[in-house]
């Protein structure tokens, strides 16, 4: 007979009354699987190396016990607040998200964060900063920055979390860590997260942490079984008339779009626009004010189909899209879990379509390599009919 699982509660996670409270207003009951696991190892102030598929809390599994840490620790009225924990995230979506995700834990505690990244005036965040933080969220180019004019000092960090390593590899921002790294004090608690595991991310991972518990929720490089998978089989000329198709048949659904490329993205919004299919496009090149507007616009349904680079959309987590679709299939094969991981979030249930042309048929062979998985194939001219 298989042992079922048995279903924990927040409050078996030796959680303090405030942070349940907080947990409770945002109508979280139970802890996902990792956020079961990794809780625990952190509120001891053990070194951790997680690895969780996108979309399966890891945020509050580190959030929440460095906000108890520093809380049970006390902040005195009128002392100088110095930098205690430090989280660092590849984009600055994904910072965003993790600072909001802190406001709301840290809603009955005295600690205060602060977030900072780039393509942005810096004014108000260093305001903050003058201001007293305990918990930094940051990006590794602003960091630098202000570290260089002065702003941040790293000598009292006691948390450092290393959020998406492998999106920090993608991006190349590894050597900027590796230059960060003697700056923090030898005695801290590192939490190390990764969705995936490549070589260069073990490596780093074995320089940073000491004696690391390791927890992990999925085998590496998966994809959530609440994910349906499908392959179209397209040509290149084709793939912008059987994304009009397929949109027009998905009226009511918010959508998803991957273009491979900043220039694609912008492409497909202008081809979709001519189809009279309002859609937004959101990448890097484009100004941080207007990365929000569509982030926003999207997420509330204002607008109902989103054209993302894979660097730009790592930051967007929506607890129910229902559909993804890569239009460009990445050319590396962990970037398709990444994209895929957008939808089926939080046991709910998603549909991720992949347009396939031959020029491409190599990279959804490494895909499904990675993945374990053999996508069922549709042709176009079957999905063209009618």
């Amino acid at each position: 007979m298989t042992a079922k699982h048995i279903v924990m509660t927040f409050q078996e996670l030796n959680i303090s009354k405030p942070i349940l409270q907080a947990l409770a207003e945002k109508g979280y009951e139970t802890p996902t699987p990792i956020q079961e696991k990794a809780i625990p190892v952190a509120l001891q102030g053990k070194d951790l190396l997680g690895t969780a598929q996108t979309g399966t809390g890891k945020t509050a599994a580190f959030a929440i016990p460095i906000i108890q840490q520093l809380d049970g620790e006390g902040t005195a009225s009128g002392k100088r607040r110095d930098i205690k924990a430090l989280i660092l995230t590849p984009t600055r979506e994904l910072a965003a998200q993790v600072g909001e995700c802190f406001r709301d834990y840290a809603a009955h505690v005295g600690v205060r964060h602060a977030v900072i990244f780039g393509g942005v005036n810096q004014k108000s965040q260093t305001d903050a900063l003058a201001r007293g933080v305990d918990i930094l969220v940051a990006t590794p180019g602003r960091l630098n920055d202000l570290m260089n004019q002065g702003f941040i000092r790293l000598d009292r960090i006691r948390h450092f979390v290393l959020d998406e390593a492998d999106r920090m590899l993608d991006m190349g921002f590894i050597a900027d860590i590796k230059r960060l790294l003697p700056k923090l004090p030898r005695e801290r608690q590192t939490l190390f997260f990764s969705a995936t595991m490549p070589p260069a991310i073990a490596e780093l991972a074995r320089a940073m942490l000491r004696d690391p518990v390791r927890v992990g929720v999925a085998p590496v490089a998966s994809v959530v079984d609440t994910v349906e998978q499908r392959l179209y089989l397209v040509e290149k000329p084709q793939k912008k008339d059987l994304l009009i198709h397929l949109l027009r048949q998905e009226t009511e659904k918010s959508v998803l779009v991957f273009s491979r490329t900043k220039h694609g993205a912008d492409k497909i919004a202008r081809l979709l626009a001519r189809a009279g299919i309002g859609s937004a496009a959101l990448h890097g090149d484009k100004s941080q004010g207007a990365r929000e507007r569509a982030l926003s616009n999207f997420k509330s349904g204002k607008t109902r189909v989103l054209i993302a680079t894979d660097i730009a959309a790592r930051g967007i987590d929506i607890i129910d899209l229902p559909l993804v679709i890569n239009y460009d299939l990445p050319d590396v094969p962990e970037t398709y879990v990444h994209r895929v991981g957008r939808t089926g979030r939080a046991g709910n249930t998603g549909m991720a379509l992949s347009f396939c042309s031959r020029e491409e048929e190599g990279m959804m062979r490494d895909i499904q390599k990675l993945t374990g998985k053999k996508l069922r194939s549709v042709m176009v001219e079957l999905a063209l009919e009618g």
